[in-house]
This record gives structure tokens, sequence and C-alpha cells, in this order.
């Protein structure tokens, strides 16, 4: 039996109930005195006005199943045309501009798009390299239109002002986003969302979370402000840029979440780190805060416990584990964080990041790189051994987009017609039903003698108090190779021959790292842009195969 779903619709039910709560608040200028100058929709606003801009999508072309780049920023008109786009049934590609302008214009190109919505410099940057656009037909400029062609989203929503629109009936196995991996550890690829993936999501944020019908949102990663207007969250869009958490200003954090008593915050661990350090040296108290959501990479226990001091004592940091392909899946608060698993993640036993949510089901697989055709040949490991971690749910995505390696390498059909998705990501169970993230199966270190997971030995290194993060790296040819680590201390080191001393000692304290005799000081680790804390070690590596030959 055929089922339709459609996450504006999810809109339209915010609009009937909450037709005058503010479903948007963006920081549009300042005044004399510094304060914030905000701009507003409501969801009746949002509703219609989104209304109005899929009519105009309609009219020009633009309609079901049209894939559609999008490049927006966070703010009034990234919510007025994904939902319009959603209403058309068109295909929102996204891709993440941090990953660099010649990968983001290959993950254009794969996605055979047919239009193109975009910012004036997205306009500029085509009209640039045309030969990545060839399939695009139709273009839509958010803002002014200079000397291309195409039409103006003003132009678009004044077409057909204040007509209601019937979305389109789409079904759940419907295609209704394309979102590009990072590609932090090999090419990006475009993973497909399903109708049906979005609606699951958003209910299992709902019911893990708890979300009541009084919160107000700072979604600090834009993606996840999609989920603010379904859940009838008001979203109120940060003063930063989103492709810099590292880099943003703590003031304008604290600043939004004060002037609008947010109640949920979304935070990458880079962002979370920055303002809790801020929050800590200047005493700040944000007793607004029912939660805080921080996911993108591993949390440090010392970066949650540091954010803590912000909270009031009922308010829990929540680290819920996924990846683009499948999120929210597992997760745990901080209490239980701090008040039990942080000990052991020092003594290495791995990051726990809790228990499954809702009714995704995980399983720990045997490590290999390669396919599984067959649920048959899946072989799982026994509790407390270290495994592949492999999800299925309604949420966890099927397919990638024209990618049929990528589909190989990384799902598995089951016998009920669902699919498994290897996470590519190494952990454990252990007697509670937790899982323990030991890292990323592409960056085990593997000697002949043993297999080394970077994150149980870089919280060996961590534990030094001049360190602020580590990396483990191999060097040579697989199951021969030589385990490297590189610390990234928190500022200069005067003496680094005794800093040198004083990790090696640390390092041969412990099973874990005790044959590892390359250790070297990297001031800046090259990181991922989208959440400046995925390491890339496959770049440190080829450091220190240049640094053990010299």
């Amino acid at each position: 039996m055929t089922r339709y779903t459609n996450i504006a619709q999810s809109l339209k039910h915010s609009a009937q109930i909450y037709p005058f709560k503010r479903a948007v608040v963006y920081p549009a200028s300042r005044d004399s005195s510094g304060r914030v100058l905000y701009s507003q929709l409501t969801f009746s606003q949002l509703d219609r006005q989104s209304d109005s801009l899929a009519a105009g999508l309609d009219s020009i072309g633009i309609g079901r199943g049209t894939r559609t780049i999008l490049m927006v920023p966070p703010g009034m008109e990234f919510f007025l045309t994904v939902f319009a786009m959603f209403k058309v049934g068109a295909v929102p590609v996204v891709v993440d501009p941090g990953m660099g302008i010649d990968r983001m214009l290959q993950c254009l190109v794969q996605s055979r798009p047919k239009a193109f919505i975009g910012i004036e410099k997205a306009h500029v940057l085509r009209t640039l390299r045309p030969g990545f656009f060839k399939t695009v037909k139709r273009w839509v400029t958010v803002g002014r239109k200079w000397f291309w062609g195409g039409y103006t989203l003003n132009q678009l929503m004044n077409r057909f002002p204040g007509a209601p629109f019937k979305s389109v009936q789409t079904t759940e196995n419907e295609t209704a986003a394309i979102v590009f991996t990072t590609g932090s550890t090999g090419p990006a690829k475009g993973v497909i969302y399903t109708h049906g993936n979005f609606e699951a999501q958003i209910r299992q944020i709902q019911s893990h979370f708890k979300i009541s019908a009084d919160e107000i949102d700072l979604p600090t990663f834009p993606l996840f402000a999609l989920f603010d207007p379904a859940l009838g969250m008001t979203a109120v869009i940060p003063d930063m840029d989103p492709t810099k958490p590292a880099l943003v200003n703590p003031v304008k954090i604290v600043e939004a979440i004060e002037n609008h008593g947010v109640t949920n915050m979304f935070a990458s661990p880079a962002l979370l780190n920055r303002v809790g350090k801020y929050g800590k040296e200047n005493g700040i108290k944000l007793p607004s805060l029912r939660r805080v959501v921080s996911a993108g990479a591993p949390v440090n226990p010392a970066n949650i416990e540091q954010f803590s001091s912000m909270l009031s004592d009922d308010t829990q940091i929540h680290t819920p584990y996924g990846a683009t392909e499948a999120v929210p899946i597992i997760s745990i608060g901080s209490h239980e964080i701090l008040s039990e698993t942080k000990k052991l993640s020092e003594y290495g036993f791995g990051m726990c990041v809790g228990r499954p949510i809702g009714d995704t089901q995980v399983k720990l697989i045997k490590i290999s790189d390669e396919p599984i055709t067959r649920i048959q040949d899946l072989i799982e490991v026994p509790e407390n051994n270290v495994g592949e971690i492999a999800v299925k749910g309604d949420l966890v995505t099927e397919h990638y987009f024209n990618d049929a390696n990528a589909d190989l390498l990384a799902k598995i059909p089951d016998t009920d017609g669902k699919i498994w998705h290897r996470m590519g990501d190494l952990g454990w169970k252990d007697s509670k039903g937790r899982i323990w993230f030991c890292g990323r199966k592409a960056h085990r270190v593997e000697t002949g003698k043993e297999t080394l997971f970077s994150i149980p030995v870089e919280a060996i290194f961590n534990n030094h108090e001049k360190v602020y993060r580590s990396a483990l790296a191999g060097v040579g040819p697989k199951n021969c190779q030589i385990p490297v680590v590189f610390v990234e201390p928190f500022e200069k080191i005067s003496d680094e021959k005794q800093f040198i001393r004083e990790l090696s000692y640390l390092a041969h304290k412990n099973p874990l790292t005790a044959g590892i005799k390359y250790i070297f000081i990297e001031y800046k680790f090259p990181v991922d842009i989208r959440h400046n804390s995925k390491i890339f070690r496959e770049k440190l590596a080829i450091k220190a195969q240049e640094l053990i030959s010299g």
C-alpha cells in the first residue's frame, strides 16, 4: 500500500496550531548601540509565503523530481526556499561549500542537476565555471540578478502572492533531497534522503529529546534548522559563519540565547569548546537551556564538563551519534558521561556514545574492507569485541545517488527488504547495551602483531594537561604499519624534547600504547571545514612518512 508523506505537511500542521508563533528569527542588523535588530516570520507567514514561492517555482518548471542545486545560507530565504521546494516535490541538492570549490563542483556535476537556486556569489561562480553546470536549465537568484539570466526569488514569490498551493503527494520512498557527505575519509558521496527518512528523523528527534511546543532552538548547523518548523520550534538563526564554527564569536552565541530564552541548542564539538571556554572563564550561566545537542565528531568529556559549568543541574548535553547517512541513531547524556563513562574513556576504553534510539537496530560486525552483499554473510562479533557498527531503521538512508560502488561497500540488503548501513566506524558493546566508539575503520593501524584503534589510543595522550588533542596515524603497507602519534598542544611548548619524553612515559605505562615509539608535535591539525573537529589523519600519515624517512 502506497503511503504519502512530506515534511512540508509538518509545517502546515504547525501553522494551523501555532499560526502567530515565531517560526524563524534572523539577526538582520544592529542599532547605534550595538543591540541586535531581528527580522522574523511566524509559522503562518512562513507557510503562506512558501506557498507563493512554490507556485512560482512550479510555473517555471521546477517541480516534482527536479534536482535543484541549493546554495543559500541560513536565513529567511533558506527556509522559504526549502519548504517551497518540498511543496512542489523538487529535490534540493545540498553541498557544503566548506569542502572547497573544486570538490564542491565535482559533487554538483555528479548530481546531474536541472535547476539552480543560489545567492549572487553562487551565480558568479557558475558563470566563471560554466562547464560544471551544463545540465542546468532553470536559474533562480536569491538577491539581485546581475548580468546572468533566469529569475529572482522575489519575482517568483510575487507571481502568485497569497495564493494557497496544494503540495504534491510524495510517497515515503520518493527522493526528498540529496545531501553530500564531507568526504573526510574518502570521496564525498550524495546521500539520498526520502520523504520517509525525513519523517522518521523528525519522529525520532521529537520523542527521544522530548521536545515540547514552547521550545526555541539555536541551530548552529544549518541542516538541523530544517527540522525546527516541522517540530513546531522557533528557530533563532545565530550570527555566525556556519562554515567556521571553531572561530565563532562566543559573545554572539550567548547574546542570542539570552535575547530569546533559547531552550535547545545544537553545536558542533568545536563550537561547544569555544563557547564553553569563554563561559567558564567569565562565570556565565544559561538557565533557559533545557538541553544541548552536540554531534558531527566525537565530543571529548572534558569539553562536555567545561560547557556544563554554564548549565542548570538538570540540563544535559546530549551527544547523539550518527552520520549523514543515518542520524540520530545512538545517544547518551552528559550526566551518565561525567559520572560513569568519562574515566573509562580516559583509560582507553573508547568514547561511549550510548544506546540505540527508538526503532534503530544496531549490530557490531566483523571488521572487513570488502563488500557484504547478503545478510547471511554478515558476521556479528561477541560482546566486548570491537567490530564495525551497522544500523537499520526507518531514518537510515538506503542508497547513494549514482554511486553503485559506494552502495556495494556500505549497504547490506536484509530479507525484509530493508537495508543495513555500514557506518565505517568501529566500536564495541558493553554489558549495559551501550556502544563505545573506537574510531573510523579507515583509521585503524594494523602492525602485524596488533590492531590499534584511534580513539582509545589518542585518549592516553590526551590525558596530558598540555595536550589539546592527538591523532594516531599508520606509516607503511597495511598489516605491517608503524604506529605514529601526533599531538596538538594548547599552546607553544618551550621545551619540546621534555614534552615528548613525558608523552613517551605516558605511552609506555599503558599496554594500549606501549608499542608506539614515534610521537610528533603538530601545532595545527588539518581538520574538516564543516565541524572543525574531524582530523584528517591521512594527511598526518603522509607527514609522518616524511619525518621517519628524513
